[in-house]
């Protein structure tokens, strides 16, 4: 599934050859369907890619498509999908706001039970000074 520009869900539609199907369902049991149906769709892709990037070469020979299979794995082996130390970044980042946000926090109490604290000493003071008779 994809995403508009309003975040509303559109359904994309791909078929899955049986081959494709079979492997998948094979290769990936105790997976969500959803899981399934997104690893076919990436796989039907690559598929498509490689024989339109042959079929563009001129005549589709083997060797034609096993260098576009090869480039298309390439590439997809060369992307990173997720990461791992961009997500160490992320949470390291996320725990050193946590902690400073958690150490501001006490701070702040401490500052305002401190003016309480202030508070309460003068109002006891004003409250048993002696009043001049009159």
């Amino acid at each position: 599934m994809t995403y508009n520009a309003n975040n509303e869900e559109n359904l994309v539609v791909v078929e899955v050859s049986p081959q494709t199907h079979e492997i998948v369902e094979t290769e990936m049991t105790g997976e969500t369907d959803e899981v399934k149906h997104e690893t076919k769709a990436l796989i039907e892709a690559i598929k498509r890619r490689a024989q339109s990037e042959a079929e563009s070469a001129g005549t589709l020979t083997i060797e034609t498509y096993v260098n576009a299979v090869r480039r298309a794995r390439e590439v997809i082996e060369g992307e990173k999908l997720i990461e791992r130390d961009r997500l160490e970044r992320s949470w390291t980042n996320i725990q050193e706001d946590a902690e400073r946000n958690w150490n501001l926090l006490l701070k702040e109490v401490a500052e305002v039970s401190d003016r309480f604290q202030e508070s309460a000493k003068a109002a006891w003071e004003t409250f048993t000074a002696p009043r001049p008779r009159s």
